[in-house]
C-alpha cells in the first residue's frame, strides 16, 4: 500500500510539473506573440516602415495593397492616411539625437524647401491630438511659412511665444511632429521620395526647463 501511494505521489508530482511547464510555455508564447504583434503595429519594422533620422514613414499607407500591419497601425490610431501614391507622411517622436520630444523643451526644426512639392509641418501631443492654444496655431505649410532667401526654413517649438515660424507646445507632455509632403505629379514618386528622404528636416533640442 505504501509503495502504491509513493508511486501515486510521484506520478501526481510529475504530472503537475509537466502541466506547469506547459502552462508557462503557453503563457510565454502568448506574451511574446502579442508583444511582437503590438510592436509591429505600433512601431513597424524595416519591412513596413522607412526611417531617416528621427522620421518614420509607412510607405504602404493609404494603398489598396497595404500590408496588414500598416492597416492595423492607422486603424488603431483612428487616422485616415493619405495614399503614398501622391503623398508621404513622416512622423517624429524624438529629436535628431534620439531623445524623446517633450513640451518641457524648446526645439528648432530646420530644413530645405522642396521644389514643386507642397508640404506641411505640425506638432501634436503624444496621442496625436491637437495642442490647444489661444492663437489657434497648429501648423505651417509651404504657403504660410516664412522661407529664407536661400530656400531654407526654420520652425521653433516651445511653450512660450516666439518669432517667425513658431508652434506652441503648451503643457502637452510628449510630442509628435508630423511632416507631410504632397506631390501632384506621382509619375516620379519613387525618385522624388528617395531624394526627399535625404533632405528631411533636422530636429534640434535648444533648451529644457
Amino acid at each position: 500500500m505504501r509503495l502504491f501511494l509513493h508511486r501515486l505521489k510521484k506520478h501526481i508530482v510529475f504530472t503537475t510539473s509537466v502541466a506547469t511547464d506547459i502552462a508557462i510555455f503557453v503563457g510565454l508564447v502568448l506574451i511574446l506573440g502579442l508583444g511582437s504583434s503590438w510592436y509591429m503595429v505600433e512601431a513597424g519594422n524595416r519591412l513596413t516602415t522607412v526611417s531617416k533620422g528621427p522620421w518614420i514613414m509607412w510607405p504602404s499607407a493609404g494603398r489598396k495593397n497595404a500590408d496588414p500591419y500598416t492597416r492595423a497601425h492607422f486603424a488603431r490610431r483612428g487616422t485616415l492616411a493619405l495614399s503614398t501614391e501622391v503623398a508621404r507622411t513622416y512622423s517624429a517622436r524624438t529629436d535628431s539625437d534620439g531623445a524623446g520630444l517633450h513640451s518641457s523643451c524648446d526645439y528648432a526644426i530646420s530644413g530645405e524647401d522642396l521644389n514643386n512639392r507642397w508640404w506641411s509641418i505640425a506638432v501634436f501631443d503624444g496621442s496625436g491630438k491637437l495642442i490647444p492654444n489661444t492663437l489657434q496655431r497648429y501648423t505651417y505649410t509651404r504657403d504660410t511659412a516664412a522661407i529664407n532667401a536661400n530656400g531654407t526654413t526654420l520652425m521653433t517649438l516651445s511653450r512660450d511665444v516666439g518669432p517667425g515660424n513658431w508652434l506652441p507646445t503648451g503643457g502637452a507632455g510628449r510630442l509628435v511632429v508630423i511632416f507631410t509632403v504632397i506631390d501632384l505629379k506621382p509619375v516620379a514618386l519613387t525618385v522624388k521620395a528617395n531624394d526627399e528622404q535625404q533632405t528631411l528636416p533636422t530636429i534640434r533640442r535648444v533648451t529644457c526647463r
